[in-house]
């Protein structure tokens, strides 16, 4: 017992000796000074600010070449093919990046197609963003035009936002496709300014035979726009500047993942008088989705001016699939 007790002492001598030698900082002050290093954030670093883990694509277009773009996952598409005129072309340079006209500091992507009136001389212009799509909201804010910018009107051209797999063979019945598309000169048989939502069960493109169902809108459509889609719970809505034009559902309902395109192409046999070259544009501001969730009109509004408050010019947190991103259709 007595030797137990003389370890003991031993022991606390030594704690004790530790402490004085070492002691302890007053409460009142920290042990130390952390080192911080100013952070500026970028686009790249600004977090999502939305409360929700739901994956989201968001591009605000601030861009000043096609590359920057193409390093995002966009295809500018180039080459032959459908839709549109036989024989025409889609040219990389139809695409193009320019300031707003009324909103300072705010850059838009403008698409240029044009035509002589021969297939030769017909240029259209397309990009298409990865396939990786399929429920949840799309949304994009666009300009129409109902005349060229230069030239002779009556072409019947086609300015559109859409989302769309390939074509691989006729009556796939996995085929899929969400469309809105104005017609300022009319075509397929419809009034001179038309304007459709379509959604796609399957299509053979020759001969000609789809499957697909349309709500239409009549009258002019230029000016800004913000198009809306929500494709969840098996049903299609459509929304033009919050109102709701058209709805589809059943077979209709997209089943495979889908690119997301937009597209400024001619009908075939709708080209006006050969002569003079025409051009005409559409311009896109930004373009949303997320995956998974319905969305009001407003609320995508809302997130949008979040994103672009908090300075986020693009944001891809949809995950990628092991599909093949086409543009070719």
């Amino acid at each position: 017992m007595k030797r137990y007790k003389t370890i003991l002492y031993t022991l606390c001598i030594l704690m004790l000796a530790s402490c004085v030698s070492n002691p302890l900082p007053p409460v009142s002050e920290p042990a130390s000074t952390p080192t911080t290093v100013p952070f500026t954030p970028t686009a790249e670093s600004i977090p999502m600010p939305t409360t929700d883990a739901s994956p989201i694509l968001f591009d605000d277009f601030s861009y000043s070449t096609s590359n920057e773009m193409t390093s995002n996952g966009w295809i500018v598409r180039s080459g032959k093919g459908w839709p549109g005129v036989t024989s025409a072309t889609f040219r990389t340079e139809n695409v193009s990046f320019v300031n707003h006209p009324d909103e300072s500091g705010n850059r838009l992507l403008r698409m240029t197609s044009s035509t002589d009136g021969t297939r030769e001389n017909t240029y259209q212009t397309q990009i298409c963003h990865q396939r990786k799509y399929l429920e949840g909201t799309y949304a994009a804010r666009v300009r129409f035009s109902d005349e060229p910018l230069s030239g002779s009107d009556g072409d019947q051209v086609v300015q559109t936002f859409y989302m769309i797999t390939p074509y691989d063979k006729p009556f796939n019945p996995n085929y899929s496709e969400m469309d809105f598309e104005y017609l300022p000169n009319g075509g397929w048989g419809g009034p001179e300014r038309v304007f459709y939502v379509t959604t796609w069960e399957t299509v053979q493109i020759e001969p000609w035979n789809a499957d697909n169902t349309s709500s239409t809108r009549d009258g002019s459509l230029a000016g800004w726009h913000t198009f809306v889609v929500q494709a969840t719970d098996g049903a299609v809505r459509y929304f033009v500047d919050g109102e709701l034009i058209g709805e589809h559902d059943g077979n209709y309902f997209p089943d495979a993942q889908m690119s997301m395109n937009f597209n400024l192409w001619f009908i075939e046999g709708g080209l006006g008088e050969a002569g003079d070259m025409r051009e005409y544009e559409e311009d896109i501001d930004w373009v949303f989705h997320e995956a998974g969730v319905l969305l009001a009109p407003e609320e995508v509004n809302a997130k949008v001016s979040e994103l672009r408050g908090a300075s986020v010019t693009f944001q891809d947190t949809v995950p990628v699939g092991t599909l093949a991103s086409l543009c070719d259709l």
